[in-house]
């Protein structure tokens, strides 16, 4: 009997957190960013930001082939803390936001990659080109509950890309092909009214 009642509450606790994380998440777009790291003239390396992004995912702790993810970045708010260089990535050089305002990723396929990883392989649209890339996902994060009742889960995802993939050409003698891209997301499921 004594074994019993710590194995029945370990046993709740772990369905009650694995409930937790099972639903449809908002992202939350004051704790998420997009990142990205890409060679300047083969000698350092130019990293920026993101810092508009949105969306949703579907995530099931049980059977992590049920995770979807649809993310909405807006090439408009791309930030390397240089203003002539972001001005430049906005331009029909780089993203042609004019053209082009979003960058979006939508999840086709998902599956466990090991004990708190996930891959997830989508579409993933920039400057017009759609590709399939696959991201390595690290997460998500055991579910939490917020001081207001929201219940908030994290995870990191990355990629690397090449740039010209995608119809992205400018400056082919300074900037480098390939970028790493990185996104750290909150992700929030509001309380029931």
């Amino acid at each position: 009997m004594s074994r019993f009642v710590p194995t029945l509450i370990t046993a709740l606790a772990m369905a009650a957190s694995a409930a937790a994380q099972t639903g449809t998440w908002q992202i939350d777009p004051n704790h998420t960013s997009a990142q990205f790291s890409v060679s300047h003239l083969g000698v350092s390396t130019v990293r920026g930001a993101f810092t508009k992004v949105t969306g949703s995912a579907k995530y099931d702790s049980a059977d992590p082939s049920k995770t979807s993810l649809d993310a909405t970045i807006e090439a408009t708010s791309v930030d390397t803390r240089v203003d002539m260089r972001d001005k430049d990535l906005r331009s029909p050089n780089f993203l042609d936001v004019e053209k082009f305002p979003t960058i979006t990723f939508h999840a086709k396929q998902a599956k466990s990659a090991g004990a708190g990883k996930l891959q997830i392989t989508g579409d993933l649209t920039i400057h017009g080109v759609t590709k399939e890339v696959v991201l390595a996902v690290d997460g998500p994060s055991a579910a939490i509950k917020d001081p207001w009742g929201n219940q908030r889960i994290g995870a990191s995802a990355s990629t690397k890309i090449n740039r010209k993939d995608f119809g992205v050409n400018g400056l082919p003698a300074i900037v480098g092909d390939d970028i790493t891209i990185t996104i750290d997301a909150e992700l929030i499921q509001p309380q029931p009214k």
